[in-house]
Order: C-alpha cells, then structure tokens, then sequence
C-alpha cells in the first residue's frame, strides 16, 4: 500500500475545481491542510504538511488585475445607483465607497494569489508539472 505522501505525489489526476477552493482558502492546492501564504500576499516556500514546493509558482500581477476587475465592476453601478437614488454629500458618499474598495480589495487579493497557484498547480504549469 502506498503512503500517503506517494499517493499526493504521483496522482496524476489533478482536479481544478478543489485545486481552487483549496488557493481560495489560502491551503495548499495539493492537500488543503498547510497554509499557502506565510504573509499577507507572500508565498511559502512549501507546504508545512505534504512538502509541495511552492517556489516556482509565479502569480504575478494576476490577482492585482482580478481584484480590480471585480471591485470595478461591483462598485461602480453600486455608487452609481447611490448617488442617483439619494443624492448623499460628496465627502460622504467618498468615503463610504472609498472603505468599501478598500477593504473589498483587500479581501479578494490574497484569496485570488490563493486561486491562481492553485490554477498553477491543476494544470501542471510551470515547477508544478513534475511530480509536484
């Protein structure tokens, strides 16, 4: 019988859809127990549970451009139809949409590094596609 450390390495069958969910929530992609970030956006080197190498996983400006394609595209019709159906204060309506990206932003940027390694990882890309 195979252990499981075997098993993780030589599975050839690498499902995107857990891969994802396992990056989202900032897990290995591989197991989805060791933590995939030592930081806030830093990868680690590997994974504390099962040793996937992370080093080669390049996620480069990929979650940066996500996030604002989504927090573009859900704030904008959301200030629009604020500022059309209330009318509020400039300043207020600054500020309240300005916390909201913000923290919006700052929510989805991690979890998309997280998606994006684990895209890396399902589909062999890069370091990934040998045994890792």
């Amino acid at each position: 019988m195979q252990s499981e450390q075997t098993r993780l390495t030589d599975t050839p069958d690498r499902s995107m859809r857990p891969a994802l969910l396992r990056g989202w929530r900032r897990k290995c992609p591989r197991c989805g127990n060791g933590h995939l970030l030592k930081g806030y956006l830093k990868l680690a080197d590997t994974c504390p549970v099962c040793k996937l190498d992370y080093t080669h996983a390049r996620a480069d400006d990929g979650p940066a451009y996500l996030t604002i394609l989504i927090v573009g595209h859900l704030m904008a019709p959301l200030l629009h139809f604020v500022f059309v159906t209330w009318r509020p204060e400039p300043l207020v309506l600054f500020t309240i949409f300005a916390v909201g990206c913000v923290g919006l932003s700052l929510y989805l940027l991690p979890r998309f590094k997280g998606a994006i390694v684990g895209f890396q990882w399902a589909r062999g890309m890069g370091g990934f596609g040998s045994g890792g």
